[in-house]
């Protein structure tokens, strides 16, 4: 079994799941949160700086970041992190919104890049812009949406913390019984469509492809890069509309076939568990998916290829949905100290260990060029493809009104899915409650 182990397998799920969802609540009490600072400054007799930080993870990734503390802290004795806050990824937010309304937070949090925008309207959320240009690793050398995805209006603020990346994860075995090709990296959507109808046989219960049906972020982002593909944008530069309105549609259009053809599994629970249970039990032919699905696909023993996505123009596209350490102000001491952590962090030594370990790819192409890393992608098949698309990845914007355009686009999606609707009508449903939401003044 790869390293690439089960570790936070659940946050990256749930950050797709419930991310921008969340940002919509939470909106209102950051915007208001007072200027107390949270707890004390965190300086003993002798010196030492205690800084809390609540990393969000669990199993694997826990044990992952408590051995990289205790790392940090083997080399900065004057620095102590208090890795607690006992809350998860999925509640990080919720947690965060309450700790700053009522003064007393943590000083670095880990918070999905959804919901960065919201989060960083509060005035403790710290500007990282300088320490990231002084950092050992230049900034350009990191992966552009790991940039994109901690830049609000020109600033840095937060680190990257996750990155990943789409592709589609082909079983073998299935392919060989429908007497089909491996899809090819020039591979266009027409194909995957048509290779979806091809491995479906509905008296075996197999499917061609799946796609998560809730409405929720899983829905959404999976058709990001099709539209990005065409030429589209979240939203459309007058910033008032949104950008997708044609390159939507043509993007349903595909959605629309798969439904029609009855080749995709339709997954109606949030998480998309049920839609990889499938993929696991060989009855499902194609899965788009992220890198930290492999670890459950090696142990199920399946033969499988990873392809990039396919593409509209030829032109390799993907989407990234990198998450991040905020760093929130308790006063100069902490700031400084958990900057450094911060920065610590992000360095590739640091970062290759935390990819390894919790199932990241590399922020930055000093990691990937680490012989750890080279060794990681040699010996778990299908990581270099995933590695490789961050060449071409594109996040979604960091923009408060990302929740509310997710959120109608996802039921846009699930009304084309289930033949509810024509792709036509989806987009224009979609288009009136998200135009709406980008007139609201933040």
């Amino acid at each position: 079994m790869s390293a690439l182990t089960r570790s936070a397998q659940p946050e990256r799920r749930t950050v797709l799941r419930v991310g921008a969802a969340l940002a919509t609540t939470a909106a209102a009490g950051l915007g208001a949160s007072g200027c107390a600072a949270g707890g004390d400054d965190g300086v003993s007799a002798d010196g030492t700086v205690t800084i809390e930080m609540w990393h969000g993870q669990t199993d694997t990734g826990k044990k992952a970041m408590d051995s990289l503390v205790a790392s940090f802290m083997r080399s900065h004795p004057r620095i102590r992190v208090d890795v607690g806050g006992g809350v998860l990824a999925d509640a990080m937010l919720q947690k965060v919104t309450a700790a700053l309304a009522a003064g007393s937070y943590p000083d670095i949090a880990y918070i999905f890049g959804s919901d960065l925008a919201s989060v960083a309207r509060s005035p403790q959320v710290v500007d990282l812009t300088d320490m990231v240009r002084h950092a050992g690793t230049p900034w350009t050398n990191y992966w552009a949406p790991a940039r994109q995805a901690v830049t609000v209006n020109g600033q840095v603020r937060a680190a990257p913390a996750l990155l990943d990346s789409l592709a589609v994860v082909c079983n073998r075995k299935l392919f060989q019984q429908a007497g089909l090709p491996l899809p090819e990296a020039d591979w266009r959507w027409d194909d995957f469509v048509a290779t979806a109808k091809a491995l479906t046989d509905a008296g075996r219960g197999r499917f061609g492809t799946g796609w998560p049906g809730v409405g929720d972020e899983d829905t959404v982002w999976r058709l990001w890069p099709m539209i990005w593909d065409l030429g589209g944008d979240v939203v459309a530069d007058d910033g008032k509309h949104i950008g997708f309105t044609d390159a939507g549609t043509r993007a349903l259009e595909v959605v629309a076939a798969l439904a029609r053809d009855k080749s995709v599994y339709v997954d109606p629970k949030p998480g998309s568990e049920q839609m990889y249970q499938v993929f696991l039990s060989n009855r499902m032919g194609m899965a788009v998916t992220g890198p930290w699905q492999l670890p459950d696909i090696r142990q199920a023993k399946i033969d499988y290829h990873v392809v990039p996505l396919p593409t509209f123009s030829g032109r390799p596209v993907t989407i990234s949905g990198p998450d991040t350490w905020t760093v929130f102000d308790n006063g100069d001491a902490r700031r400084k100290a958990a900057k450094t952590f911060v920065s610590w962090l992000m360095q590739p030594v640091q970062d290759v260990r935390w990819d390894i370990d919790a199932g990241s790819l590399p922020l930055s192409r000093r990691t990937r060029d680490l012989p750890a890393w080279q060794h990681q992608e040699n010996t778990t098949e299908g990581l270099e493809v995933f590695t490789k698309a961050l060449d071409s990845a594109r996040v979604r914007p960091v923009h408060a009104a990302y929740p509310q355009i997710s959120q109608a686009l996802g039921q846009a999606v699930v009304a084309v899915l289930l033949g509810r609707s024509s792709p036509a009508q989806a987009v224009r449903s979609c288009a009136a409650d998200a135009n709406a939401a980008l007139l609201i003044p933040r």
